[in-house]
């Protein structure tokens, strides 16, 4: 199957898990987030997830990292360039939803890629390679592209790697992780 194909795939396979289900997976990842080795980990970069899409509850991994006193930012999107901007994410960060259901930061202190020392990236799929399949627009290739080379960048996924996507190419930015239920 093509990107194209796998996205359809993934994504319905997403949108089909029960409550349970995802709850269970959620569980899994959580545990093994919480057992990454985080001492040199002073900002990390995640999602803020997206309900109607399925996706992990970032929530409970926001929360932890808190715990552990590490800065927390947050994306911004740009849909006129497809691009991210990043944005420190407090407790009392006013979110607001965007014209495409994506909640964002209001008013707080912008980042920039430089300072990131870890990233946890959205996918529906990834391969064995650590190669990922997103929604298709590049948002994450293109920021991660611009991080530091020693930025760690972990996907977070439902679902077991496949053993190859076929149709990568050189604006696909592998990962260097991907935690996924085992």
């Amino acid at each position: 199957m093509n990107k194209k194909q796998l996205r359809a795939t993934y994504k319905q396979k997403r949108e089909n898990l029960s409550s349970a289900e995802k709850n269970f997976l959620q569980e899994n990842i959580y545990q093994q987030i919480y057992n990454l080795d985080i001492s040199d980990v002073k900002i990390i970069h995640i999602f803020l997830s997206l309900e109607k899409f399925n996706e992990i509850n970032t929530s409970p991994i926001i929360n932890y990292f808190r715990t552990k006193n590490i800065k927390i930012v947050v994306p911004k999107t740009n849909f006129k360039n497809n691009s991210l901007t990043h944005f420190y994410l407090e407790e009392d960060t006013e979110l607001a939803i965007n014209h495409y259901g994506i909640p964002e930061p209001k008013d707080a202190i912008e980042v920039s890629e430089n300072d990131i020392d870890l990233v946890f990236v959205p996918l529906l799929i990834s391969d064995k390679q650590h190669h990922r399949i997103g929604y298709g627009k590049g948002f994450y290739d293109r920021f991660l592209s611009n991080c530091r080379p020693n930025c760690k960048k972990i996907g977070l996924n439902f679902f077991k790697p496949i053993s190859e996507i076929k149709d990568i190419n050189e604006f696909d930015i592998p990962l260097d992780l991907v935690l996924y239920p085992k």
